[in-house]
């Protein structure tokens, strides 16, 4: 980590972009962290205004905040239009990216004869590379990773512990895999006859753009003919599954546990929340939001925002849960309005119905 005063993570915010004033006094901060968990000499951030009321007891020195907003007089702020945004390069000016321990080529990995490995490779002990490999530069690979056949790997990937890339997989540049993660399994393609399953030869591929990052314990099918795709810039949760043969997008973003089913058609700039399931062989547009625990069981529009199980509109659907929730009021009342005209009609000498 490096101490840097705020003055300077002004200058190193608005080399980013980030135009950021400084509003009081110019300390020195060797951390930036949690509202919660921040200490004196440490940087935190409000992003989010649910958690304004956190602001007043945090122990922080500092804090990253948009203008306009107050905060307690002893804390020094920055104040930008994205503090979302600029902590992140807060965090990279303070602490530095993740360091990878340094094994260079390790005599301990199994490398192929034929595989063909970049310059400054970083290959750990316990990894295996298979034949007709391609590895690019700067490629990080840790302990228990396993390449397959003919797999090949851009510039500046790194796999995590124990990550699979099956036979004639894609990887593009600077792609980032978590541990336990397997790109290209078999999806599940089976054939029913006389009552038992035959199963059918997967001969895809599966293909991960440019600057994708999955977590970890993630499955992305390959593709029974063809290939499965996860387009540029695309973030996974953790334990995120891709059915075979289906196509996401560019900067799309899946949280965790989300399931896509196979010969989906995902848009660009689409976001699951987590839990999300989404049925085979559909169509999903571009700029479509789906709230958690969602179903989709038919095809999205661009720009859609989707709710609920099976999912519809998502206003419709929190007028929907808001009924619902009303449900036994109502049921009361409807109960009490039945007592009251039962009365009525003993009155007036009328037979019930």
């Amino acid at each position: 980590m490096a101490e840097r005063r705020l003055s300077e993570l002004c200058r190193v915010l608005a080399d980013h972009g980030f135009a950021a004033q400084l509003d009081g006094e110019d300390r020195a901060v060797r951390a930036v962290n949690t509202l919660e968990d921040a200490a004196e000499g440490e940087i935190t951030f409000l992003s989010n205004p649910k958690y304004a009321a956190a602001v007043a007891q945090t122990r922080a020195s500092a804090i990253l905040v948009k203008p306009g907003v107050d905060v307690p007089s002893r804390l020094s702020a920055l104040r930008c239009a994205d503090p979302y945004a600029a902590v992140a390069v807060a965090i990279v000016s303070i602490h530095g990216y993740r360091r990878h321990p340094q094994w260079g080529r390790s005599p301990g990995a199994g490398i192929h004869p034929s595989a063909r490995i970049g310059a400054r490779p970083n290959i750990a002990p316990g990894v295996t590379i298979a034949a007709e490999v391609v590895i690019g530069d700067n490629c990080t690979l840790y302990p228990g990773c396993y390449v397959a056949d003919g797999a090949h790997l851009g510039h500046d990937c790194t796999l995590y512990p124990n990550v699979v890339v099956y036979d004639h997989c894609v990887l593009g540049n600077r792609v980032t895999i978590h541990a336990g993660s397997v790109v290209g399994e078999d999806g599940l393609g089976y054939a029913p006859l006389d009552g038992k399953w035959v199963k059918i030869p997967q001969v895809g591929r599966a293909v991960l753009g440019d600057d994708v990052e999955i977590g970890a314990n993630c499955t992305i099918d390959r593709a029974t003919l063809g290939r499965t795709e996860v387009g540029t810039g695309t973030k996974f949760g953790n334990v995120v599954v891709i059915g075979h043969g289906t196509k996401v997008g560019a900067d799309c973003m899946f949280v965790g546990l989300v399931g896509v089913a196979g010969s989906v058609t995902v848009g660009r700039h689409v976001t699951l929340a987590g839990q999300v399931g989404v049925a085979g062989h559909l169509a999903i547009g571009d700029e479509v939001s789906v709230g958690a625990q969602s179903g989709i069981s038919g095809d999205v529009p661009d720009h859609a925002k989707m709710f609920g199980s099976p999912a519809i509109d998502a206003g419709d659907a929190k007028r929907a849960l808001l009924a619902m929730q009303r449900l036994p009021e109502w049921v009361r009342r409807v109960r009490e309005l039945e007592r009251q005209v039962e009365e009525l009609r003993e009155k007036l000498g009328v037979a019930s119905g």
